[in-house]
């Protein structure tokens, strides 16, 4: 579990869980992508807070504050998440475990998304992603379970949903597989 504050400078390498959420509570949103930056984090540090499922990628809440929130996302191969915008805040994803590839689409019409471009993300990676930029979509390309670690600069409840089978936009709240530590 994540234990009491232990200052830790944001320019320093992050190498535990507990020095990325005493970074995140202690910095400012402005600092947040440098903190995250600096991640070197061992992957076996995540293992305590990973869940699996052969439905669907999980969302385990590792700490949930009213300045952000960390989620470890957990995927089998293959899996993939809908394309999606992030209900006005900014996002941070880490590749921890495995291979991503990240779409970019805008929204064409009511009806209707192109695609912009697509990214290839490899163990250590880092993307980001606000609404201004797109919607997105993640997909797990390795040839195993991935992990990857994502910040929202501010709890996101609900986000806009591309139906690409019905061809429209819904809104869908968001959950938690999990809650390991949320405030």
């Amino acid at each position: 579990m994540i234990s009491e504050k232990t200052v830790t400078k944001v320019t320093e390498n992050i190498q535990t869980i507990n020095d990325l959420v005493n970074s995140l509570s202690e910095g400012e949103r402005t600092k947040f992508d440098k903190i995250f930056r600096s991640i070197n984090i061992p992957k076996n540090e995540f293992d305590q807070f990973s869940s699996w499922s052969d439905e669907s990628y999980t969302r385990n809440c590792i700490v949930e504050t009213d300045s952000f929130e960390l989620i470890l996302l957990c995927w089998e191969k293959g899996q993939f998440t809908a394309i999606h915008d992030h209900g006005g805040e900014e996002c941070w994803v880490y590749a921890i475990d495995g291979a991503f590839k990240e779409t970019i689409f805008r929204k064409k019409s009511e009806t209707e998304m192109t695609q912009q471009k697509s990214t290839d993300i490899k163990e250590g990676g880092i993307t980001f992603m606000v609404d201004f930029i797109g919607f997105h979509r993640l997909e797990n390309t390795s040839d195993k379970r991935g992990m990857s670690l994502h910040l929202y600069a501010k709890p996101i409840r609900s986000c806009q949903v591309f139906d690409e089978e019905r061809s429209e936009f819904t809104t869908k709240e968001l959950a938690y597989t999990k809650i390991f530590n949320a405030s």
